[in-house]
């Protein structure tokens, strides 16, 4: 009995420390906890939800995915994905208010336009068609995003699958307007069907990123599969299904597919070509259950650098160490110091990576990067992830990068960005022209009526071995609820540089759980709205009314084409000068953009590329670096006044002439 007492007196300060050191970690983990001015913040603000016009007798009947025999007990799991939307100049107006969506809930890749649209860029919304290519019903789109994928000055749609390759919806020359037969349908990669009947692999994709890998100026793929090849959405199909082989470092995923643009031809039959680049990407960065992919051009040297979030496990920087005619990379990682968690160092993290946007979160000049992760309260407890840019400079970071340091420092909890939910897709975006980035984040991920939290938990802390097969799964189906009532966030950032999540007080609190976001200036006014891609629910567009909106520059950047003449049939003024960085010097600080391809997880922003100026009415320096086709780097500074302009890279930077 003495002992015991002895003990016991001994144990209580211990105990005392550990209950002190539990209190202040719930009330720091407990979300807005130390946030504060979210009124103040807010009241900046002002959305306005509209409606997206849907094609004729649009009717949602959906609820759940057909699935293999094997996932039937987890099919509301297997269905939580598929929603995805894109805004683009689709009509080549000049104005990006067309809208490429998926709806699961008709599994149908749809073409409309943003509610904001002027009457001469509105048309009857249609979905596309792939036929002639082959399909089943074993196949469902999981994405749209825009691009010339054939050089020729008109927006075409590249439509992504669980179930077979994508597939290129290739703008004709004699479209006049926009409708389903206004596209010729492409396969990215080809296969043959000797008896009309899919036969090429079973590709189930949920990433992809747009980009001019090579520097050459023309559209690369970097895409990645989720699952294996596999009878993912086949109810009648084989047993090759599988799950993660981990929670905290699957390899066991669909695998990494790089793809050069080698050639293209224009016309009523137009055609685009691509190689896959075999070993382009390091094995062990290949092998991920990739949910997300976006790039920046962290050098300065015109090929973009990779960042891929994984699902289960570590997501990877990739140095770009690419050449004329060969795409290439090699893996960065970031060096953990005493006071660092694991999961926090670049590369080392053993979170759910769902969904990453490259951005200049200081305004100083330099690209930062935000990763979206589960953040759920009392569930999974993981955190979401601002790399703050630490490199001296643009030759620091590619001195760092080609010796494999990544040159990062995480700071999202200091910043009011660590917890929202079950995050996905993120994006950044300038919504009051202040200077100064805001975040949008979707959330959630099953919605039902049981809160299957507790048996979500309990396989979190299974042994690795028992992960991958799908019967050992416990039972998300129809009524089951996991962060079903996730609300958008909508992170603004204060003066001082701090965020703060005001998503509820500007009425963006919708309890479904959403997929993507897509940003444009819709009506060419300086105001950046934004839509969204519910899963299992209608998409919403959100026009961005905010009072006392800043100065802007906004920059739509094209190569010439020849004859191209902007404004005929679906014709711009040129191809997007894909890879394009811009740079600018105000009062308030540095900032720096790019012409974004489409990256992320299942949303596309469009290709404007564009500053808040905040007060400054003046002239602004722009910087702008591009490469042209033949594979040569140009840095060209030009002084531009605030508002809008279409620029011509070519040799030089030219003002492209008013239609």
């Amino acid at each position: 009995m003495f002992f015991s007492s002895v003990r016991m007196r001994r144990s209580v300060p211990a105990a005392a420390a550990l209950v002190l050191f539990l209190v202040l970690y719930l009330v720091a983990r407990t979300p807005g906890a130390a946030a504060g001015g979210e009124d103040s913040a807010a009241g900046r603000y002002r959305f306005t939800a509209m409606p997206i016009a849907m094609p004729p007798g649009y009717r949602p009947v959906r609820t759940v995915r057909n699935v293999n025999p094997q996932y039937r007990h987890i099919r509301s799991w297997i269905s939580s994905v598929g929603a995805a939307i894109a805004l683009n100049d689709l009509t080549g107006h000049g104005r990006d208010d067309g809208l490429c969506l998926v709806d699961p809930r008709t599994d149908q890749a749809v073409v409309t336009y943003a509610p904001t649209a002027p009457a001469a860029d509105r048309f009857t919304p249609f979905a596309l068609n792939p036929a002639p290519l082959p399909t089943d019903a074993a196949m469902a789109p999981m994405g749209c995003t825009p691009g010339d994928y054939n050089q020729d000055g008109r927006m075409d749609l590249m439509v992504y699958y669980w179930g077979r390759t994508p597939v290129l919806f290739l703008a004709r020359s004699d479209a006049g307007g926009l409708s389903a037969a206004s596209y010729r349908p492409v396969e990215l990669v080809p296969a043959a069907s000797p008896d009309g009947r899919y036969h090429g692999p079973r590709w189930n994709t949920n990433a992809v990123n747009v980009t001019d890998l090579e520097g050459d100026g023309r559209p690369d793929i970097y895409l990645a599969n989720y699952f294996p090849d596999s009878d993912v959405l086949d109810p009648h199909g084989q047993a090759n299904v599988v799950m993660n082989s981990s929670m905290s470092n699957a390899k066991n995923g669909g695998g990494t597919h790089v793809l050069r643009w080698t050639g293209a031809t224009a016309g009523k039959d137009p055609t685009a070509v691509y190689a896959e680049q075999p070993g382009a990407v390091p094995f062990g960065a290949s092998t991920g259950w990739t949910l997300a992919i976006s790039s920046a051009d962290l050098t300065g040297d015109g090929r973009p650098e990779v960042y891929v979030a994984n699902d289960f496990g570590k997501d990877h920087l990739l140095y770009n160490a690419s050449a004329r005619g060969r795409v290439a990379f090699t893996e960065a990682t970031g060096d953990r110091t005493p006071g660092a968690a694991k999961s926090f160092v670049l590369g080392h993290d053993s979170f759910k990576g769902m969904g990453v946007d490259f951005g200049d979160l200081g305004h100083r000049g330099r690209f930062d990067i935000m990763v979206s992760n589960i953040t759920a309260a009392w569930g999974l407890e993981e955190s979401n992830l601002a790399f703050v840019n630490r490199a001296g400079s643009e030759a620091a970071m590619r001195r760092d990068l080609a010796r494999g340091d990544a040159p990062f420092e995480q700071r999202a909890q200091n910043r009011g960005l660590a917890w929202t939910g079950w995050g996905w897709d993120v994006k950044t975006g300038d919504f009051l022209n202040s200077g100064r980035l805001d975040i949008v984040q979707a959330d959630g991920f099953v919605k039902g009526k049981i809160n299957r939290w507790p048996w979500l938990q309990e396989m979190a802390m299974n042994n690795d071995q028992q992960y991958t097969n799908p019967s050992m799964w416990p039972d998300v189906q129809p009524g089951d609820d996991i962060a079903g009532s996730d609300t958008l966030a909508f992170f603004a950032q204060k003066p001082g540089g701090d965020f703060v999540d005001v998503g509820e007080r500007l009425g963006l609190d919708v309890p479904t759980p959403t997929r993507g976001i897509a940003t444009a200036d819709t009506r060419a006014n300086g105001a950046l709205d934004f839509a969204v891609a519910r899963q299992w629910g209608p998409p919403a567009f959100y026009a961005n009314n905010s009072p006392n909106l800043g100065g802007h520059l906004g920059l739509h950047l094209y190569r010439p084409v020849k004859g191209a003449k902007a404004g005929q049939g679906l014709q711009g003024p040129g191809t997007p000068a894909y890879g394009a960085t811009v740079q600018v010097q105000t009062p308030a600080g540095a900032q720096i953009s790019q012409l974004d391809g489409g990256g992320g997880h299942s949303g596309r922003r469009s290709f404007e590329v564009r500053f808040g100026l905040g007060a400054h009415s003046g002239p602004v320096n722009a910087r702008i670096r591009w490469a042209d086709q033949a594979g040569t780097l140009h840095d060209q500074t030009v002084r531009l006044t605030p508002g809008d302009h279409t620029l011509l890279l070519g040799d030089k930077v030219e003002e492209a002439a008013s239609s």
